[in-house]
């Protein structure tokens, strides 16, 4: 997959997330968890893009780091939601399990960056 899959997949991601906070019950408890998961779960697609706008392979793989933490927070949010009764597990599975492939995607990335940098870091003692 490359950046500009990756940053739609997202954005996509992104805007389905907005639709289940939208349809969130109105009570407290749905609220809260709606302005939980509207700010972490639209932010990964952001933060993708800035990495990709990264001055430095450290700058790309911190920013990287953000998007893990986000899209681990948003599936935290994700299951308090089905946890708490507000929505039906297999109206949500679908999105659960794109949450998870794509926090797998950005570990991977994560994962190839730090190589690479340990990679140039040997390279460059020798």
């Amino acid at each position: 997959m490359n950046a500009d899959d990756l940053k739609k997949r997202l954005k996509v991601f992104a805007l389905r997330i907005i639709k289940l906070a939208e349809s969130l019950p109105n009570g407290l408890t749905g609220k809260t968890l709606a302005n939980q998961i509207i700010r972490s779960g639209t932010s990964p697609g952001a933060n993708y893009r800035a990495a990709c706008l990264g001055k430095s392979d450290k700058d790309f793989l911190n920013k990287l780091k953000m998007v893990e933490e986000e899209l681990d927070e948003t599936l935290y949010w994700l299951e308090l939601i089905v946890e708490s009764g507000l929505v039906k597990a297999e109206l949500l599975n679908d999105l659960m399990t794109e949450n998870q492939e794509l926090f797998k995607i950005i570990v991977s990335s994560i994962n190839t960056m730090k190589k690479k940098l340990a990679s140039n870091k040997n390279n460059s003692t020798k």
